[in-house]
């Protein structure tokens, strides 16, 4: 019999085979054990015919099923699985092959099969299943087309093997049978089949010529399962033969056109198996032993392999490897090298090809970050607990110190009373006669006694009531017995009481009352020496001393615990706190700037997107027709670059402008600006500074700064003014954003060195023919380097006053220079502070901007116009960027000559205050500690403790608080009338302060004679200069007032306000900007996200006062409750450098921009 096949084409040929192509298969298909001409059958092409494959039973293909389609012409190959499901047949011929001799003869070859083994059986199952003819042809017709795929793609080089080449797919197919295409030979069989002269051999397993009868197949489940397996070890054979010849023709081509490698499949796809083949010959590797193969994949980025190859039999000097491809990939790259280490690297430009599937480069750049994300998470974790278990080590060798200390201390204290009750009880009787006496029945082997006492001729002989007052071991617990004692009637002036014996007790001790502890007047003490009395058969005195000991030892580690545990649940409050205000403070900022630009959601997360919303119409592009968004984060620095510009579009009927982006992993901060096209013209830059929004949860860290601070005072080791308190406090600041700080500080001789940590010589140089030496330091957690030149110029006891202050801070400005020259520092910033260190803003650009100090840039701050205004001026020349302390006070001084040609760089910034040197939940100077959950009673204890240490009266009226120094500018006249209207008031007054002119010192000591005279117990001047005081006042007082007549900033009413104080001021300067009247700048607050905070005026007269003060003292006298509130609303607001911080970093880049 003939049948017709529509043949795919084979993966061994290289031509294509045409539509119209047929093969015909001969009706007797043999087996031999050689390879011999005269056993092949010959097929020839005929005319194109289907078969009916109606009766075929589904199998399982030894090649998965391949998604692609089937090329025109050729259904899918289904793929099955090795079911005993029954083929659907005709009714007759189903019967035909149920017969009973059918079933005995598959009964029987399966008895025989298990007995003579699995290949005989299988011998005899291919025999009768081949006795039929129509499926002799139709079983043929299925190995044939179930082994060779065909596919149109062929003709551009794709082969369908994605997933029988995976890892473990290639070398492990069905059953055990483990192949390899190079290792094929001595396992083909003589049945051939062939088109165009080409054979494909059938296994040898196959075993005789398939002749029979026509016994339907299936029927029986045995049989059908082995049958089942015989045709998948016949189809693996064919599979790999036809493999094997692919690779022959491929290798022979790749070799004839001088390639030295090829990969099989030839379109590589992700999470695929591929064979890498390489001809030595062809290469630098001609003359080496062994051939490995050396990658990785994405750019050399991605799981990188190192794989010996084994060495091919094809025609040619060809090796080869497996190598699994990754999902995750997009390219592989490799080279070859042999055992000599000689390489073969495509003359230096590596070998690579591309891989197909779901990956491309920028997919990759996100699975790299969030691989380096997890990667730094698992990194904090294991840095979390190493610190954790590193603290636990610390604790446990901390309480094993303070275990030895307590024992000792213990043992001590045991030593001392055992030495005192020795003396007690050498003193120690059983009786005195006439006074008292014991009933020693009771009093031996029992827990009580009867005491008897004859008050006649002792103090208490005319007291109608006596009490017993009693210890044991000379008082060790202190009063332990308390009785009444009961008249005795039989003679005498006797009394009696039963008292219970002490467990623990050696000796007794005790006096006589009038009347019970805290009532008593009259006192028998025995001429002040108690009574005491032995006790016979008490415990064991060593075993006593031993139990004391322990539990004093007890006694000190729980109340250590106790210290401990309540200074832990402290400390996590205060960071709490802490945190939460750093957070308001955040959300402040970014909303600070509603009315121009915020985001959705407004904390960016790296990975998500966010939406930017754009209010033109209060910008320099209000009215234009287009607005553009240019993005980029990191400082403009990220990898990728600016994003492409996005044409912003209205949000319905807002005025605001959308655009939406996607953060990146590795984002730190999104930097943006606006513009009126696509290519630029008219920008919104925010003045040159441009739009700056922190984004957290990413991987990538800011890249910190160097700051260096150039400075005379430095808090609190040379504090004069504010000064000296912004320094040290912005230098926290920024250094807690993760920035590095110095200082450079003058050494003066009075320095408190007590505050200085780790002081020590640095480096000595010479400059200007002076030896200058440099000391360094720890001052607040930072770093601190102290100049010292050997001529003296610094020890002369203060730090301004001298008449050439000007000359010697100059001096130290260029031996600062100096310094960071010589000693190799190269900072990003160098930010000097008022005329004292301005020299250093010339200085560097004349002499250092060129040696090796290029990359810095250089920041001055003005905190107060009034002095220096020549070294200012010049300073303002040079510098790069320039600041003032507040935003006001920038505008104040706009039009001062030395500032108004600069105005381009110069920005108000407020100052901020240190929240933990300013701080009445850790405060050690104030009675309780209170938050602004207890503010109430903390600032009642306060004013309490300010009032007796002063010596005011102890009464509920309102207190002023004034601290100052006494100058002019403060408004001394104003503090003056303020003084008096508050005693008006019936309030209470406490100012603290003093004059640098003695004239104003001694103006005010004369008022404070006369008001400590005629206000005694309501008013108190303290004409010096006290810190802990301070604290006290600032925590003590209900309004703190500050009547400046300018004031650049001031950090006196933030203070006040951190310590629940109100501020009543003056509108000027940085007062303005941080003081908002609760009836006049509700709306001017509001703009800022803020609530009202104190009570204000205007003007420099009396009246102005009076309007301020006379609303306050109201407010307190009649509006209690509403004034409680405020205290605490003022609490919770942020004065601490966390925003101003944020204002200067940026000013920072804005510098190096």
């Amino acid at each position: 019999m003939e049948m017709a096949l529509q043949l795919q084409r084979p993966l061994g040929c290289i031509g294509p085979i045409m539509d119209s192509s047929r093969v015909r298969i001969s009706r007797t298909i043999g087996v031999s054990n050689s390879l011999e001409s005269n056993d092949l059958t010959m097929v020839r092409t005929m005319t194109p015919t289907r078969a009916n494959y109606s009766r075929r039973r589904p199998r399982k293909s030894a090649i998965p099923k391949s998604n692609a389609s089937a090329p025109k012409g050729f259904a899918p190959r289904p793929q099955v699985g090795r079911s005993s499901q029954k083929k659907d047949r005709d009714p007759e011929e189903g019967e035909q092959s149920g017969s009973s001799q059918s079933m005995k003869s598959r009964t029987k070859l399966l008895e025989e099969g298990e007995k003579s083994g699995q290949e005989d059986a299988d011998v005899e199952l291919v025999e009768e299943l081949y006795s039929n003819e129509d499926e002799r042809d139709e079983i043929g017709t299925m190995m044939l087309e179930e082994t060779i795929l065909y596919d149109e793609e062929f003709e551009k080089g794709r082969m369908r093997s994605d997933e029988s080449l995976k890892l473990g797919k290639l070398s492990q197919f069905s059953g055990n049978s483990r192949l390899r295409a190079s290792k094929m030979e001595g396992h083909v069989g003589k049945s051939v089949i062939t088109e165009n002269n080409a054979a494909v051999h059938y296994t040898k397993e196959v075993g005789a010529a398939m002749v029979g009868n026509d016994v339907s197949i299936g029927q029986h489940e045995g049989k059908s399962e082995l049958r089942d397996e015989l045709m998948a070890k016949i189809r693996i054979e064919m599979e790999a033969h036809a493999l094997r010849k692919l690779l022959e023709e491929l290798a022979e081509e790749n070799f004839a056109s001088g390639n030295k490698f090829f990969v099989f499949p030839k379109i590589i796809k992700a999470d695929q198996v591929i064979e890498v083949f390489f001809n030595r010959s062809l290469s630098l590797l001609v003359n080496g032993h062994d051939v490995f193969i050396k990658g990785a994949f994405n750019d050399w980025r991605w799981k990188d392999f190192t794989v010996k190859m084994s060495k091919s039999d094809f025609h040619g000097d060809w090796w080869s490897c497996q190598i699994y491809i990754p999902k995750e990939a997009y390219k592989i790259d490799f080279v070859f090298f042999n055992s000599e280490k000689v390489y073969d690297n495509n003359n230096q430009k590596d070998f690579s090809e591309p891989v197909e599937g779901e990956m491309d480069e920028y997919a990759f750049e996100d699975l790299l970050l969030e691989e380096q994300r997890k990667k730094l998470g698992k990194l904090a974790a294991d840095q979390a607990e190493k610190e954790r278990h590193a603290e636990e080590q610390r604790r446990i060798e901390v309480e094993q110190v303070a275990m030895e200390a307590y024992r000792a201390q213990a043992k001590l204290e045991v030593e001392k009373k055992r030495d005192a009750c020795q003396k007690v009880i050498a003193l120690a009787v059983e009786s005195v006669n006439d006074l008292w006496h014991i009933e020693h029945a009771l009093f031996k082997g029992e827990n009580w006694f009867r005491l008897y006492y004859n008050r006649s001729s002792r103090p208490l002989e005319h007291s109608s009531n006596i009490w017993i007052h009693g210890g044991y071991n000379n008082w060790i617990e202190g009063v332990s017995i308390v009785e009444r004692l009961n008249k005795f009637e039989k003679n005498g002036d006797w009394w009696y009481a039963d008292v219970v014996l002490p467990d623990r007790a050696l000796v007794l001790d005790w006096v006589f009352a009038d009347g019970p502890p805290l009532q008593s007047k009259v006192y028998d003490n025995n001429s002040y020496q108690d009574f005491h009395a032995a006790i016979r058969k008490g415990l064991s005195e060593e075993i006593y001393w031993l139990e004391e000991e322990d539990r004093i030892f007890r006694k000190l580690w729980e109340e250590r615990r106790f210290k401990e545990e309540a200074a832990r649940k402290k400390a996590e409050k205060a960071a709490r706190l802490k945190a939460e205000t750093k957070e308001r403070t955040l959300k402040r900022f970014l909303l600070s700037q509603k009315h121009v630009v915020y985001t959705e959601p407004l904390v960016i997360q790296a990975g998500k997107m966010v939406r930017v919303l754009y209010n033109p119409f209060n910008t320099v592009l209000n009215g234009k027709e287009e607005v553009w968004f240019k993005c980029s984060f990191n400082r403009w620095t990220h990898r990728n670059g600016p994003l492409p510009p996005q044409k912003m579009v209205r949000v319905g009927t807002d005025t605001h402008l959308q655009a939406l982006v996607k953060v990146p992993l590795d984002a730190y901060i999104m930097d943006f600006v606006f513009s009126e096209r696509e290519d630029g013209g008219v920008y919104d830059n925010k003045n040159g500074m441009d739009y700056h929004i922190p984004v957290i949860g990413g991987i990538a860290k800011v890249e910190p700064l160097h700051i260096i601070h150039v400075a005379i005072e430095m808090a609190p080791i040379a504090k004069v003014g504010g000064l000296g308190d912004v320094v040290t406090s912005l230098s926290r600041a920024v250094q807690d954003l993760g920035h590095k700080v110095d200082i450079i500080l003058p050494k003066y001789d009075c320095l408190k060195f007590n505050h200085v940590n780790d002081f020590h010589h640095r480096v000595s140089f010479g400059w200007g023919g002076i030896e200058i030496k440099v000391w360094h330091g720890i001052v607040e957690g930072l770093s601190v380097y102290f100049v010292e030149p050997q001529n003296g110029m610094f020890d002369v006891g203060c730090v301004y006053g001298r008449n050439n202050d000007g000359d010697r801070f100059q001096f130290f400005c260029h031996a600062a220079l100096e310094l960071i020259l010589q000693s190799g520092l190269r900072p990003d910033i160098l930010h000097c502070h008022d005329w004292s260190s301005a020299p250093v803003a010339w200085l560097f650009k004349e002499h250092y901007k060129h040696d090796g100090l290029a990359s810095a840039r250089v920041i001055f701050t003005i905190h107060n116009l009034e002095y220096g205004i020549h070294q200012i001026g010049k300073a303002m020349i040079y510098t790069d960027k320039a600041t003032t302390v507040s935003y006001t006070y920038s505008k104040e001084v706009s039009q001062n000559p030395v500032i108004s040609a600069h105005l381009y760089k110069f920005h108000g910034i407020v100052n901020g205050i240190d929240p933990d040197l300013w701080d009445p939940y850790n405060d050690k100077f104030i009675p309780v500690s209170y938050t602004s959950e207890n503010v109430v009673v903390g600032k009642n204890a306060a004013k309490e403790a300010l009032q007796r240490r002063l010596g005011l009266n102890n009464s509920n009226h309102p207190l002023i608080g004034i601290i100052t120094r006494l100058t002019v500018q403060k408004g001394i006249q104003l503090i003056k009338h303020a003084i008096w209207r508050t005693l008006e008031c019936n309030g209470q007054v406490v100012l603290l302060g003093s004059a640098p002119d003695p004239r104003i010192q001694n103006d005010f000591i004369n008022l404070a004679n006369q008001l400590h005279s005629s206000h005694s117990g309501r008013v108190r001047l303290c004409l010096t200069y006290d810190e802990p005081l301070s604290h006290l006042i600032y925590a003590g007082a209900d309004f703190i007032l500050v009547p400046s007549l300018f004031e650049p900033c001031g950090l006196t009413q933030l203070v006040a306000m951190r310590y629940g104080s109100i501020p009543v001021v003056r509108k000027t300067g940085g007062l303005y900007d941080t003081v908002f009247d609760v009836d006049d700048d509700k709306e001017r607050a509001q703009s800022l996200g803020l609530e009202p905070n104190g009570f204000s005026f205007e003007g420099t007269s009396s009246s102005g006062v009076d309007y301020a003060l006379n609303r306050a003292i109201s407010a307190w006298y009649h509006s209690r409750e509403w004034f409680n509130l405020l205290c605490k609303r003022v609490m919770e607001q942020d004065w601490s450098w966390n925003r101003p911080a944020l204002d200067y970093i940026e000013l920072y880049y804005a510098a190096r921009k």
